[in-house]
This record gives C-alpha cells, sequence and structure tokens, in this order.
C-alpha cells in the first residue's frame, strides 16, 4: 500500500507535514534535511522542486528556490540525491513543483522515477482538474503516485467534491487565496472556511497549509483537518540557524509556543 494512504489510515489527527526546497541551503542538503526531520518525528515530508517563476509562493520560498537553483539543483539532480533514500527513511515523501519542469522531463518519466526511488505522491499546484483528469491520472495511477489536488476558499463546492471524487490520498486545503507565508494567528473568515469544508464530509482527509508557523495557528489547522502543512517557517528557520539540526530544533520550539 502507498505510504500516504498507510499514514492516514494508522493516524487520523495531529499529522504534521514539513516543506522545504530542495537543494537549498546548499545543493547537497536534501536528504540531510529530509532524515533530520523523520528522527524528530515528522510524519510527512514534501520535497520542493526550485522553478524560476513560482506563482503560488511567497518571498520566502522564492528567494529558497532561486538560492537551489543557482546552486545546481534540477530534477535530474534531485532524483539522483533521492536514489537512496529508501535504505533508512520510512515516512511518506511526496515531491511538489510546478508543471514546467516535471514536463521538460517528461509527466511518464517524472512518475516512473518517483516510484523507481519509492517516493509516494506529487503536488503541482498549477496543475488545471481537468488536466489531470484526462491526461495525467491514468499516468499517475499506472505507477501508484498520489497526486494530490489543492483546494481554496474561493473553490466550490462542485469542485471540492469532483476532487475528492478523482483523488484518493489528501486535499491539499490552502489557508487563503494569497502567496505562501507565515501568519500569527487565522481570522474569523479562515476558520468558517475550515468549519465549511469540516461539514463537508469529504471521503478523503485534508491538510491545511499556507500560513502555520506557530502553536495557534497549528492548533487552529489541527482542529479542522487531520493536519498541517509548514512550509515558509521551516525555510527561515534552514537559513537563518547554524545547522540543519538547529533548524528543526527551532521549529519545534515555535510550534509550541
Amino acid at each position: 500500500m502507498n505510504r500516504i494512504k498507510q499514514l492516514f489510515e494508522k493516524k487520523q489527527k495531529d499529522i504534521l507535514s514539513i516543506y522545504f526546497t530542495a537543494g537549498f541551503p546548499n545543493l547537497n542538503d536534501t536528504c540531510k534535511v529530509i532524515r533530520e526531520l523523520e528522527a524528530n518525528g515528522i510524519d510527512l515530508i514534501e520535497i520542493g522542486i526550485p522553478f524560476s517563476d513560482p506563482m503560488a509562493d511567497g518571498p520566502t520560498i522564492q528567494d529558497s528556490g532561486t538560492i537551489a537553483l543557482r546552486n545546481g539543483m534540477t530534477l535530474k539532480v534531485l532524483f539522483d540525491q533521492l536514489k537512496d533514500i529508501r535504505k533508512d527513511v520510512n515516512i511518506p515523501l511526496i515531491m511538489m513543483g510546478y508543471l514546467n519542469p516535471i514536463m521538460q522531463y517528461g509527466f511518464e518519466n517524472f512518475c516512473k522515477e518517483c516510484k523507481n526511488i519509492g517516493l509516494d505522491g506529487a503536488i503541482i499546484p498549477d496543475l488545471p482538474f481537468d488536466d489531470y483528469i484526462k491526461e495525467y491520472k491514468p499516468i499517475a495511477d499506472k505507477y501508484d503516485i498520489k497526486i494530490v489536488m489543492l483546494i481554496t476558499p474561493e473553490t466550490s463546492e462542485e469542485r471540492i467534491r469532483l476532487i475528492d471524487e478523482h483523488t484518493d490520498s489528501f486535499i491539499y486545503m490552502v489557508s487563503s487565496a494569497a502567496t505562501t507565508g507565515a501568519q500569527k494567528s487565522f481570522d474569523e473568515k479562515k476558520q468558517d472556511y475550515f468549519r465549511r469544508i469540516n461539514s463537508m464530509n469529504l471521503r478523503n482527509p485534508r491538510l491545511i497549509g499556507f500560513g502555520i508557523s506557530n502553536k495557534a495557528t497549528l492548533e487552529a489547522a489541527q482542529e479542522n483537518s487531520s493536519g498541517a502543512i509548514i512550509g515558509s517557517k521551516f525555510i527561515t528557520f534552514l537559513k537563518e540557524s547554524d545547522s540543519i539540526k538547529e533548524a528543526v530544533k527551532n521549529l519545534k520550539e515555535a510550534l509550541s509556543k
């Protein structure tokens, strides 16, 4: 069984997923970051594929992508870095990146390489849902790569139910229509959105991302979904800390207060 499915069968609440940009802060840090996160109890990791035009990303993740590209990170380099990751890493690993570099690599080649390495899914923020159904889903299903779709406060109930019907892992619930970035709290409007989606009784579990950076935002996400996704806050710590170990320690402290 796919590791994402295994995770959500075993653990229904308080799942914590961390996003980081591959090749940041240094080209060869990718596997070190993954191993350190797993050692500290993280449930799921999203490995960011850096791209020169990241539409949905705020300045923190954009900057990390620029540095990673400057360091020499490419999809080919990333797959080479990850080729032995399953020798000692057991938690689900998801690739997250924009469609352009994946298409340049070839979507079926991408899915095949993910399968060969032992990766479990992909999040492609700019992949249109209709195109996913018609062209990409059969290929992803062939290699058991779960494609995770995003919803926002503006996504219609009809589209949410379609996504729920045609995907089979979890739904990435974006906290707002804005770009990524840390927030100190979620206002009542966002919390109403969380409760509204929660009341739809969807088949797939949901993780809430964008803006989670402290105990208040983490608990708000956990209350209304299966858990939370954190990216910008962790990348900030990777940039400012003296080591990967210290960055993970600082993240855990930030989420406790």
